[in-house]
Order: structure tokens, then C-alpha cells, then sequence
């Protein structure tokens, strides 16, 4: 993300302060009626999706988002001339975001048939991750990704399992029902083998014989008991990102103890001056 101060005093500065903060009135509400825009324009894409409604309202729906268009094009233009650097603005996930959410729009007037990319208006909604200021929880993003990465080989074991098992049982189940069950070839087999596993059962192929049936209630129990290991898996390196993030391996000098919190600066235990190589404030004192 660039940094985003700024440039020169008066108005742009001014203009500043309104759209990329939110600690004066007129900032919190110029980002309420964003929010409101925002929330409003994903509406419209959601309902012009509806055939019935888009054949009644369509004129109604054309307009408003033309409205919205050019508001947020007017509001990403503030942004850019409050800027040192628009250019690498442009080049952020915001700025993306931002040139994702009206280009669509514009682009169905110069291009044949862009009128398909209309869909991704609704990508309007993660402009809301700027107001609501979400991205400050990065942090606790970063310790999902490292916990993903860590439990990256075990997690990979685990589907590789899962797929061995899926192709035994997609091949077994494809040998011993007929093909008036569905079962018209291994491609076939192995997508009921995955819906079973998975719990999912949609019902639109199943075993009719007695071994069919049979098979598919291990592979049902199956799946109930493999669903559980990859949370158990994700869950214990994240227990372990979350220890690591809040607490150190130092021990203490004076009784061994290990795990104090980063910031800790007597053991908890015996209250002994953790830093080994500075000397206690309180003993200097004393």
C-alpha cells in the first residue's frame, strides 16, 4: 500500500483529510455515504441479474447505475488529485479495486459486447475494506497464512489420501453396479466417490446393489471421521502461530521456566529479571 499523505495545504489537503481519514464529522460521514453507495450499487447489480425484474426495471436499474458510475468515478479522481503519486495509487489493491468497480461500466459503451463484464461491478463490495477500515485486522490475517504454510505438507498428504481413496472407491463402485445405476464410466464413479466423501450426497446417483450400498455407507462414515483432521491440523499450527506471535522461548535465569510474553520483563514465576545481559532497574535502585 503507498503511502498516502498529503500534497501541499489548502484545498487538497483539505480534500485529504475528508476521503482517506476518518477522524473529523465531515470525514465520517463522507464515509457513511460511501458505505451507503457502496451497499446500494451491489443491490442493483444483485436485482438486474433477475431476468423478471431486469425486463420490468431495466431502464430504472440503468440509470441508477450510471449514477453510481460517475459518482465513484468523480470520488476516484478526488483521490488521485489529493496524491503525490496517483500513479502508484492506481498500481494498489484499493486503486485496483476502485478501477474495477467503474470500468465495466464505461467500457460498455466503447467495446461490442462488454456488457458480460457488467458482473464484476460486484467487486463494488470489497471497497467497503477501505471504509470500515477491515484491513486493519492484517495481522491476524497473517497468522491464518502462516499457519496455512505450516500445515501446508500435512494438509497436501491429506488430499493426496483422499483423492487414493476416491479413485479405490470410484473404481470398486464402477466394477460392481450396472450401468442402469448411473455408473456409466470411472469419471463417473469417482464424482459420486467424492459427493459421498464428502457428505454432500446429492442423490442423483446411487448404488443399487447390496455391495453398492454397503460400500457407500463405509465411505459415508468414512468421511465424517478424514473432515476432522484437516481442522484438527490447521488448528493446532494455528494455537502455535498465536503462541509464537505473543510469547518468546526465553527462559528464565532463575527457575527455567519458558514461555513468558514478549514484552514480559520479570518471569512470572519467581519474579527473577528476564533480560540476561542488562541489569535489573529495581536492584540498582535498591
Amino acid at each position: 500500500m503507498p503511502s498516502l499523505r498529503p500534497a501541499g495545504v489548502g484545498l487538497r489537503t483539505r480534500l485529504f483529510q475528508i476521503i482517506f481519514e476518518s477522524d473529523t464529522r465531515l470525514a465520517k460521514g463522507f464515509d457513511l455515504l460511501l458505505i451507503g453507495l457502496i451497499l446500494v450499487s451491489v443491490a442493483v447489480v444483485m436485482l438486474d441479474s433477475v431476468a423478471t425484474l431486469r425486463a420490468r426495471h431495466g431502464e430504472l436499474f440503468r440509470l441508477l447505475e450510471w449514477g453510481f458510475t460517475l459518482a465513484f468515478t468523480a470520488e476516484l479522481g478526488l483521490r488521485l488529485y489529493c496524491l503525490d503519486r496517483p500513479l502508484r495509487y492506481l498500481k494498489s489493491f484499493y486503486g485496483i479495486i476502485d478501477l474495477l468497480s467503474i470500468l465495466p461500466t464505461w467500457l460498455s459503451l466503447l467495446i461490442p459486447g462488454a456488457q458480460s463484464l457488467l458482473v464484476v461491478r460486484i467487486l463494488r463490495v470489497l471497497r467497503l475494506l477501505r471504509v470500515l477500515r477491515l484491513m486493519e485486522f492484517l495481522g491476524e490475517g497473517t497468522l491464518l497464512v502462516q499457519a496455512l504454510r505450516r500445515s501446508s505438507r500435512k494438509i497436501v498428504l491429506f488430499f493426496t489420501t483422499v483423492l487414493m481413496l476416491v479413485t479405490i472407491f470410484g473404481s470398486l463402485i464402477y466394477l460392481i453396479e450396472p450401468v442402469e445405476a448411473g455408473f456409466t464410466s470411472i469419471p463417473k464413479a469417482l464424482y459420486w466417490a467424492i459427493v459421498t466423501l464428502t457428505t454432500v450426497g446429492y442423490g442423483d446417483i446411487t448404488p443399487i446393489t447390496p455391495i453398492g450400498q454397503f460400500i457407500s455407507a463405509m465411505v459415508m462414515v468414512m468421511g465424517y471421521a478424514i473432515l476432522a483432521v484437516p481442522t484438527g491440523v490447521f488448528s493446532a499450527e494455528m494455537v502455535r502461530s498465536i503462541r509464537e506471535q505473543h510469547y518468546s522461548d526465553e527462559a528464565c535465569p532463575g527457575c527455567g521456566l519458558e514461555g513468558h510474553e514478549r514484552d514480559a520483563r520479570y518471569c512470572r514465576r519467581c519474579g527473577t529479571w528476564l533480560d540476561e545481559e542488562t541489569e535489573d532497574p529495581h536492584r540498582r535502585e535498591q
